[in-house]
């Protein structure tokens, strides 16, 4: 059995999952303010299993809660009342494992979602003070593996 595992940014939650269900795009507008974002993919996790600390949940519904962490806000889940956890594909050390196969509730979809990956790209070179700025940056966040001990240095992050 091939165990596939994922957790927050700051690296405080972290689960494991085997077996899954289909993974979808939902357009929902729970989702969207859930996620900050257009949309929320999740993926059903049928043996969900949390490794490392446990998500802080917000009823977002009478129906749902929603499972985030507590340190760092990222959101991590989704539990109906009478399914399985669901769980944020992005959210996994490698998405890519649950990619969606679906699209769901379209009805709060954003008009101009299917012509993202129209929208032009920054090209290298085009603004060097944001280049020079992201070149500075100092990676905090949890690495897309498991991890012994976490955080590795809090010294570093003063």
């Amino acid at each position: 059995m091939t165990f596939h595992s994922g957790g927050c940014q700051c690296g405080a939650v972290r689960f494991r999952a085997s077996k899954f269900g289909r993974a979808s795009i939902c357009h929902c507008r729970m989702c969207q303010k859930a996620y900050g974002s257009y949309v929320g993919a999740l993926v059903t996790a049928h043996d969900l299993e949390w490794t490392r600390g446990a998500p802080a949940w917000f009823a977002s519904s009478n129906r749902a809660k929603r499972g985030f962490c507590a340190q760092c806000g990222t959101p991590l889940s989704f539990k109906p009342d009478d399914s399985d956890f669901e769980v944020s594909c992005a959210s996994f050390d490698d998405p890519r494992v649950v990619a969606p196969v679906l699209q769901v509730n379209p009805e709060s979809k954003q008009p101009f979602f299917d012509t993202l990956s129209e929208l032009p790209t920054r090209q290298a070179g085009a603004e060097p003070k944001q280049e020079a700025f992201l070149a500075s940056v100092v990676n905090y966040q949890h690495p897309d593996h498991d991890t012994t001990n976490w955080p590795l240095n809090m010294d570093a992050r003063k």
